[in-house]
């Protein structure tokens, strides 16, 4: 293959979405069109029959994810009509071998994705042997949240087999340029287009970068690393981080204090008792620059902190407080945009007696806090993302926001959020 193919990975539920999509996009420059596994699933092979009477000059990829049966899950999709049917290549070698006869008896091709093979380049060696037309190096949706990436292991499987091909993982305009350049025949985008509020206009860029080998920057539909974390929670609202967390981490009854401001840092915690202001005020000469105090202060209704407190952070660079009980004085931290949440507000303070801890497991609005944690603030509160797990949220709330904007689109274009969802079509079956 001399020019690169530019192969698009339809991972929809609703059929109607992945062939908007799919107009959009084949009219900047995509070559090949997947038939994602979601939207198999959602839809059967039936998608495969619509792209392919939609599309008939298109080659059409089945993504079967097929780990046995080879030869009657191959011969099904080909009948649909596609020309390419992916197989697992965690599958037996007997799997693979019936689909590879399958595919020659209808006329088709197999594609094997190489996802989860722990060694990929001798893995794509045997898959030669054995006659696929493909092999994919893929890093799976999951895993690129986590911050795990296909062009490490690319060049190691171009090397050593004479087959095409193909790169799948996270790819956009920056990294395509990457994949070519390193020998990828085929290169799979999903997000990067099918969440583009102009699909054709992504596409047209990506088979840009493709054809020119340069990368084209871009601030979208890019996976963040742990050095990055904090630009990444930047982005995303409170909302999408619940739901990248399966409506985990927000805290109950915590309200901001400060509109229109963002707070993203590093819990340092302080377990207080009613009223007493002593630890949650000498945290501040404990916490970095860049954190955030959170304050277990039992919910009660006597202040903790305020103007002077807040000060004190705004001087040292705290990037926000949290407290599980009252603040006062809010009308000086608005003018400072100190970002600030509490379950109450109340002038009367109570007085430093010292009780209490610091950097300690707290549990503040209903949600455990430990120190370290990432904790995320806006207009519409508090979400706590565990420490061990914030690259993969932040990615996964990334995820969430680039897939609203495109939805976002779709409204905009003259639909509503029912219909583009087809949410009739997901009502619970009960019987």
């Amino acid at each position: 293959m001399e020019k690169p193919i530019l192969q698009l990975a339809l991972d929809f539920v609703d059929l109607h979405r992945a062939m908007k999509v799919a107009e959009e996009a084949l009219r900047g420059g995509v070559d090949w069109l997947e038939a994602g596994t979601p939207l198999i699933k959602s839809e059967g092979l039936n998608c495969v029959r619509a792209l392919k009477r939609s599309f008939p000059g298109v080659t059409l990829v089945a993504d079967m994810k097929t780990m046995d049966t080879g030869s009657v899950e191959v011969e099904a999709a080909a009948k649909a009509g596609a020309d390419v049917v992916i197989v697992m290549g965690l599958a037996d070698d007997s799997t693979i071998r019936e689909a590879v006869e399958a595919a020659r008896r209808v006329g088709s091709k197999i594609m094997v994705d190489l996802m989860n093979v722990d060694d990929m380049p001798s893995r794509a060696v045997d898959l030669e042997r054995l006659g696929v037309d493909y092999v994919c190096v893929h890093v799976g949706i999951d895993q690129q949240m986590r911050g795990m990436k296909p062009l490490e292991v690319l060049k190691q499987v171009v090397e050593v087999v004479n087959i095409p091909v193909a790169v799948a993982g996270g790819i956009n305009s920056e990294t395509a340029a990457q994949a070519v350049e390193a020998g990828a025949s085929i290169v799979i985008v999903g997000g990067a287009i099918t969440k583009a509020e102009n699909a054709e206009e992504a596409a047209r860029v990506i088979k840009e970068a493709m054809l020119t080998r340069k990368p084209i920057t871009t601030k979208l539909f890019k996976k963040f690393t742990e050095e990055e974390i904090v630009e990444a929670f930047k982005k995303v609202s409170t909302p999408n981080i619940a739901d990248a967390m399966h409506k985990k981490g927000a805290m109950k009854g915590i309200k901001p204090i400060t509109p229109g401001v963002k707070m993203v840092g590093r819990a340092v915690t302080v377990r207080t008792y009613p009223g007493d202001w002593s630890k949650a005020v000498q945290a501040i000469d404990v916490a970095e620059p860049g954190s955030v105090i959170v304050i277990d202060a039992c919910g009660a209704e006597e202040a903790v902190w305020g103007e002077l407190a807040s000060w004190s952070c705004v001087v040292k660079g705290i990037a926000g407080v949290v407290i599980d009980g009252a603040i006062r004085d809010v009308d000086v931290i608005r003018e400072l945009r100190f970002p600030a949440y509490a379950r109450h507000i109340n002038p009367r303070a109570g007085e430093p007696k010292g009780l209490g801890e610091i950097n300690v497991e707290i549990t503040c609005g209903g949600v455990k806090v430990e120190p370290g944690d990432w904790v995320i603030g806006d207009d519409n509160g508090v979400v706590v993302v565990p420490k061990d797990l914030a690259v993969e949220i932040a990615n996964r709330a990334i995820d969430v926001m680039e897939k609203e904007n495109r939805i976002r689109e779709e409204i905009r274009r003259g639909s509503t959020l029912s219909r583009v969802l087809e949410l009739k079509k997901w009502d619970k079956v009960v019987g």
